[in-house]
């Protein structure tokens, strides 16, 4: 499951702030768990040898033809279902998903028999093509879920017109935030992918898949056919069990199990626990697919993160009076608990990510200089000047060979244009000023960084944060208050939406470096999935706000979305532009956090033998689980991890062939079950019919 953590993303299920329990994000692995030791996917392999590529085996021979027609686009139209359900899903709890593990099973599902059709073959790195096209198509959400509903809301966009009425412009924005992130992520693969080898386990999980499937002869034949139709009977049990618990909420959504422990017993903290702080048991599957793929270290760290925020400290600073409740950002004073561990959640992520660039960034400034002189070559070419040549004395660990690279050219030019794209569009349909817009491309280039680490580790996509911290560095601009807020809110959401696809087009590039798989082919195949996601995010979100109003108009009360990030972006722009400040006590806490992940990373470096650092401490899980309000899903991922952990006690052989298939399963069909959900409200069928273990004061 890929999924980009959007915001804060998921709340408890309280009908009075129509906050739901949250479901999944985007997963990886482990603070620094080197991908070797992550996980085992063959029978009988040490944890510490190397996960072979395709390359590496000879049951898979060379494919002529990597990149077809016919793979772009069956794997675009797969992420459009996904794209679909990430708004869905986006708008009710904040996070998103990927489609990397859809595209890969069903575009096998798909191509496979057409190939035999046409009496040709289809091999792994034509479904790596397949795959790549359709996350690409499925992660185009982050602004249609964040900062654009909130200029709705704010009377920053419209001045009064629906969505519908602005198409033009949203398409326009769609189309930069789609081309800019996948032409970043082109220079940062050989970073995060080739020298630091970052787990990526939903990347992984999609490799190992493919292989899976392509394997030939009878047994591994029939294993691929029982790898899919486990991967269906997953997919329907998670859609199947989110739509009955549309309608019986208090057993097959969420499990308020503190709250009738503390009725029954006539003690309110128990109930409180449950019922303010989030500590319910929520029948998510898409985190308990999650959970499955995660490392122990980054499941308990995320989870340390909540009990410090929400289980202990947050509980007893609200008691004393310091803070005003566990949530929101509108609150006086010191403000809530989400509002105050937010900046030293953010803290623990941004210096995580950076320390460990200062480790291994030796072939990222290779890979910034080398485009940097590919751009200074491409100005000289027009003026007939003499072409600069690398003198560097820079040797590449990369095995890909030069023709089958991305083209330095390719992704500086289309850099370069997609940033000129930008700023005239900020400035012309967004009255953003051309110097704000740059510094937000600078920014996100810098951030990207922040995002790429956590989810290389974690497989979580903070793209909340990273929309919070260039919030905050364009909180004090010069300007009239509605441009200000408009600046705020967009070029945040320029490094957002830059974070997020950065973050999807590196986990491709992981995907197809463990299948041995073309980078140019996948860069070709993300192009066409671009094209699909432009042409079905904006009509998806047209579609949306006309079924529910209370999307983009904040005078609706009642709401079937949580709309939890809406709210948050449209809190924070609305606190750091009228004069709003962080408390004392939330900056401290955030200087000394910075402090102890840059002495983290340099401990496990240079004292904590090799074999012990899976089992580091992950602070970057911790700030996950400091910025996220709903413990819920934390103890989902841990009921997800520890799932995993009986199978492979039970049954290890059937643990490594088929928990990828049935994670990739629970994810898809969370996400589906939303598209349905949102049409049978368009059809006028209520929920939450049966009340079975709910009342007004939880469901």
């Amino acid at each position: 499951m890929k999924a980009e953590y959007e915001d804060e993303k998921a709340s408890t299920t309280d009908r009075r702030n129509s906050t739901p329990l949250g479901r999944p994000a985007s997963f990886k692995a482990d603070d620094y768990v080197h991908p070797d030791h992550a996980v085992s996917f063959t029978e009988g392999k040490r944890e510490d040898e190397d996960i072979p590529t395709v390359e590496d085996d000879e049951e898979f021979p060379p494919e002529e033809h990597q990149f077809t027609w016919r793979a772009a686009i069956v794997g675009s139209l797969l992420g459009c279902v996904v794209a679909a359900s990430n708004l869905y899903v986006g708008l009710k709890i904040g996070w998103t998903f990927g489609a990397s593990l859809w595209g890969a099973i069903f575009g096998f599902i798909i191509l496979k028999p057409l190939a035999r059709l046409a009496g040709n073959s289809f091999g792994p790195r034509e479904n790596a093509t397949c795959q790549a096209a359709a996350t690409t198509a499925g992660g185009l959400s982050t602004g249609f879920v964040t900062a654009i509903p909130a200029m709705y809301r704010m009377g920053l966009m419209g001045e009064g017109r629906m969505p519908k009425d602005d198409a033009l412009t949203l398409f326009l924005w769609t189309t930069s935030a789609a081309f800019f992130g996948m032409f970043f992520a082109v220079p940062l693969r050989t970073h995060f992918v080739i020298n630091q080898d970052l787990v990526f386990p939903t990347p992984r999980a999609a490799a190992e898949t493919i292989r899976n499937l392509h394997r030939t002869g009878s047994k591994a034949a029939s294993d691929a056919k029982k790898t899919a139709s486990i991967m269906m009977i997953a997919f329907f049990v998670a859609m199947i069990w989110v739509l009955i618990g549309n309608w019986i909420p208090g057993i097959f959504d969420t499990v308020h199990i503190l709250y009738w422990i503390g009725h029954a017993a006539g003690y309110a903290k128990l109930q409180h626990a449950d019922q303010i702080w989030g500590w319910a048991w929520s029948f998510d599957f898409s985190f308990f697919g999650a959970g499955m793929m995660t490392p122990a270290s980054t499941v308990f760290s995320f989870m340390l993160g909540e009990f410090i925020a929400y289980g202990v400290a947050g509980p007893l600073m609200v008691d004393s009076g310091y803070l005003e409740g566990p949530r929101g950002f509108t609150k006086p004073n010191n403000g809530t608990a989400q509002s105050w561990f937010l900046w030293p959640g953010i803290a623990l992520m941004v210096f995580t990510a950076f320390g460990e660039l200062g480790v291994n960034g030796k072939s990222l400034w290779h890979g910034v200089t080398s485009g940097v002189r590919e751009a200074r070559n491409l100005i000289r070419r027009l003026t007939k000047r003499t072409q600069l040549v690398d003198s560097s004395q820079y040797v590449s660990k990369d095995p890909v060979p030069p023709h089958e690279q991305v083209p330095t050219l390719w992704w500086v030019t289309g850099l370069l244009i997609s940033a000129v794209f930008t700023i005239v569009l900020m400035a012309v349909d967004f009255k953003v000023p051309v110097y704000s817009t740059i510094l937000a491309i600078i920014l996100s280039f810098i951030l990207a960084f922040v995002g790429l680490q956590a989810a290389g580790e974690t497989d979580i996509n903070p793209t909340g944060s990273i929309g919070k911290v260039t919030q905050l560095v364009f909180s004090r601009f010069p300007g009239e208050l509605h441009v200000v807020q408009k600046t705020n809110l967009m070029c945040a959401n320029i490094s957002a939406s830059i974070c997020a696809q950065a973050v999807d087009m590196v986990g491709d590039l992981k995907t197809g470096h463990l299948l041995g798989a073309s980078p140019r082919s996948q860069f070709l195949a993300q192009c066409v999935g671009s094209v699909f996601a432009i042409a079905a995010a904006v009509p998806l979100f047209i579609l949306y706000t006309e079924a529910y109003h209370c999307i983009v108009d904040a005078t609706i009360e009642k709401c079937e979305f949580g709309l939890v990030s809406v709210v948050t972006w449209q809190s924070v722009c609305e606190i750091l532009t009228n004069g709003g400040t962080v408390p004392k006590g939330s900056v401290i806490t955030a200087c000394i956090f910075a402090v102890l992940a840059i002495a983290n990373i340099l401990i496990r470096i240079k004292l904590v033998p090799q074999k012990w650092r899976p089992y580091w401490i992950n602070l970057n899980a911790v700030g996950l689980g400091l910025i996220n309000p709903s413990p819920a899903l934390a103890m989902a991922m841990l009921t997800g991890w520890a799932g995993g952990r009986i199978w492979v006690q039970i049954n290890k052989v059937a643990h490594e062939k088929y928990m990828y298939s049935v994670a990739g399963g629970f994810i898809s069909g969370v996400g589906v079950a939303g598209i349905i959900k949102a049409i049978l409200v368009l059809g006028g069928v209520k929920d939450g019919t049966v009340r079975w273990g709910c009342n007004d004061e939880i469901c």
